[in-house]
Parts: structure tokens; sequence; C-alpha cells
């Protein structure tokens, strides 16, 4: 991970992460700077979020995070605490992230991400929503709408929410709106 000296200091939460084997099986916890400084394997949530357009919401991180400051997100979502279930850390992570609650949820399956020091097992959820959005400022700078074609075509997109976008598209579960 390279980093911009021109970009503020990156903030890392003090919190402990669930870690897991190659295979997913839950091994024990670590804290954050632990998980990202020795890139160990974890689990993270991706909840793509939806109109009645067919429309993602796509979100600027803000450039204190520790992973692409600055670059963007197809999906809401992040790590799971150690020893807590992964369809409550997507709720969590919505919640805190964007402002939506009691939002039915649909788990859509896994997939993993293996890239750029990242070793990822992550939780895929779709849900659907037309209410107002409330940004968590300390991690999304900025939110916006568009179709998921021209949301992937983005350059500055998240490798890992890119997966989990292109996932739902070879699924066909974002085909036509709802």
């Amino acid at each position: 991970m390279t980093v911009d000296a021109s970009l503020p200091e990156p903030h890392i939460a003090d919190e402990q992460i669930q870690l897991v084997d190659a295979r997913n099986r839950p091994c024990g916890s670590a804290p954050r700077a632990a998980m990202r400084r020795f890139r160990f394997w974890h689990r993270a949530t991706y909840v793509v979020v939806r109109n009645r357009r067919g429309e993602l919401c796509v979100q600027r991180r803000t450039l204190t995070k520790e992973v692409f400051p600055g670059g963007l997100d197809l999906a809401a979502g992040g790590v799971v605490g150690a020893g807590e279930a992964v369809h409550v850390a997507a709720r969590r992570e919505l919640a805190e992230e964007l402002g939506i609650q009691r939002s039915p949820l649909r788990h859509l399956g896994e997939f993993v991400h293996d890239a750029g020091g990242n070793h990822i097992f992550g939780s895929l959820f779709l849900v659907d929503h037309d209410g107002p959005l409330t940004l968590q400022a300390e991690e999304v700078a900025e939110a916006f709408w568009l179709p998921p074609g021209e949301a992937l075509a983005l350059e500055e997109v998240t490798p890992d929410t890119r997966q989990a976008v292109e996932a739902l598209l070879a699924c066909g579960e974002l085909e036509g709106g709802r």
C-alpha cells in the first residue's frame, strides 16, 4: 500500500477484527491496524444499495480512509468485528455509512477478494432504498446515483466493491431495476 504524502494521515479505528483462515474458518481476532499490517484473512460485508430506477449508490471515500482514500465505493460495508455475524455487520455498516435502517437486506452470496494485499471473504447483500441518505462524515465524503454500467466504468472504483457489483450483474440481480 503506497501512502501519498499529500493526503491527510489515515484514521485506523481501534477495534478487534474477526480473523479467518484461508478457508474462512474463524481463527481469532486482531486489532484493525495489525490486520492491515500483516494482511490477515478477514471477513467484510458489501451492501449494494439500489433505487427504484435501478441506479446504484456510489460513495466517495474520505481522504482519511486507510485503504483507497478518496476512492469510489459501489457498496456500503466494511470489516466484520470479532465475534460479529456478517448480517449484523452489514446492517451496522449500512446504518453508519448511509443512515439506512429497517430496510430488508437480501444476502446474495459470498466471494473472495485476494488482491493488492487484501485477503477478504466478502458477504454480498442488496438493499432497495429510495429514501434520504445520512452520510457518515468520517467515512463518506459524498454519495450519488448511477446506473450499474456507468458506475462500473468509473476509474476510481475500489477493486473489492467493483468485484461485488460484477458478481451481482453476473447472477442477474441488477438487470432492469427491481
